[in-house]
Parts: structure tokens; sequence; C-alpha cells
């Protein structure tokens, strides 16, 4: 076969599952949906998965997009996702969760942050209601920080800063999270209303400023513990999040 009939081929297979969306930086190429069977708290459930790829270039040949892949060195740089359960394009009620990533809470299972545990029961959420979404923003973590100097305010807050102020220290605002890619594929996915799972009015001000038709919000308390009370009380009382009794 040759390498011309074999993108062909490639490309034939790929293009159904490729979506162009514009946004203000460029391209937001969407792949999916791919089937992916979860093991949630001993079930196997099956979601929709999509990925996400920010680009300057702005083009419908994909086969562009595809033939860059291998130069792109896009293990060095991280990409966004989202699970999708039931019919959620057409749903009249879905629930969603902007979620973090979170490298220790998500992958190690820390309980110095409730983070892991909000992701699990998020999704836990979304099956039990029938219909939602997670989308999973792989450029938040540490509240938009990055890993490394996530580490080093770690190590601030365990000589007594808090989170805010360890961020701060190293010379960040406290939240530089953005959402504004993961609103775009959100409108690319769905036009009916949604809920937001979250404690962060920050999030629900993006959806709603963005133009989303939102019909409410669900906290999403839990797992609190000796390892990470003062984390959720600087939430709370530095960070501005709805506290548990008030939700």
């Amino acid at each position: 076969m040759t390498q011309a009939n074999l993108q062909s081929k490639i490309l034939s297979v790929l293009e159904d599952k490729i979506q162009l969306i514009k946004s203000e930086k460029g391209a937001i190429y969407l792949v999916g949906p791919i089937k992916l069977p979860v093991n949630l708290y001993g079930e196997t459930v099956e979601f929709n998965w999509y990925c996400w790829l920010n680009c300057d270039e702005v083009t419908e040949d994909f086969n562009r997009v595809i033939e860059k892949l291998s130069s792109a060195n896009l293990a060095e740089f991280q990409q966004s996702s989202v699970l999708t359960y039931g019919d959620f394009s057409y749903s009249d009620d879905a629930i969603i969760r902007m979620h973090s990533i979170c490298h220790t809470g998500d992958i190690f299972g820390s309980k110095r942050c409730d983070c892991g545990f909000q992701l699990k029961q998020s999704m836990k959420n979304i099956v039990e209601h029938g219909t939602g979404a997670l989308f999973y923003l792989a450029n938040h973590e540490g509240r938009g920080i990055g890993l490394f100097s996530k580490a080093m305010a770690y190590i601030l807050q365990e000589n007594d800063y808090d989170t805010v102020e360890a961020n701060e220290a190293l010379g960040f605002v406290d939240d530089s999270r953005n959402y504004s890619d993961a609103i775009d594929v959100l409108k690319a996915l769905r036009s009916k209303p949604v809920t937001l799972m979250t404690n962060n009015p920050k999030k629900l001000e993006a959806l709603i400023n963005a133009g989303l038709p939102v019909s409410g919000r669900e906290p999403i308390w839990g797992d609190r513990s000796e390892f990470n009370a003062k984390y959720l009380e600087t939430k709370v009382n530095r960070s501005g999040h709805i506290g548990e009794e008030q939700s």
C-alpha cells in the first residue's frame, strides 16, 4: 500500500470522529466519542470519552492535523478531555462537573485535598442522574500554577502557609484557571441547560457569563479529614467557595 493510500485509509477512519471548534485563540480539535468502560466503585460503567487539542491553525483538512501529530511532541504538553454519559446532547436534564486535574489527589489518592473524592463522586452522581458530563481540565493543576510549582507550594503549606498564601508567595494569584476552551467544547456537545456540580461560584459565573443556559448548582462536599481541614476552610474563607452549611 502506498503512503498516500495509507493516509487516505487512516483519514477515512478518523475524520468522522474529529470536530473543528473555532475559538478566540484559533481552533479546538475535538476527537470522539470513544467508548470507555470505567470501573466505578466496583461496577463497570460505559462512558463516551472525548479529548481536545488547542491549536493556532484553523483547518478542516484533518489530514494536516493527523500528519503533525508525530512531530508535535504532545506528550510534553497536557490535553484536556471529557467523559459523557447517557444522551448528553439531547437529554432535557444533565449534570456536569468542570474538574481541575489534581495529580496527587486523582492519581495517588492524596488526602491533603478533596479532589480525588470529588472526581469519583461526580462520576457516580452523573451515572445515578442518568446523563451528564465530566470535563477533565489538564492545564489546571494547582489552580493553574502547574505540578512543580504545586510541589513547592505544598512545602510552604507544611510551614504554616495556607493554600492562597503559598500560591501568592510563589508569585501566582490564588486562582488563574480559565474555562473558555471547556465552555467551547460544552457548547459544541450540548445546547440545552445544565446543572453544575461545584462549590466554586467562579465556575458557575464562567458558564453564565459565556451565555450558557444553567439550570442550577449542585454542591459536592465530602471526605473531610484532619489532613485537609485547613485546606477546605481556606477554600471557603479565602477563595470564596460556598460552604457545606450554605449549600
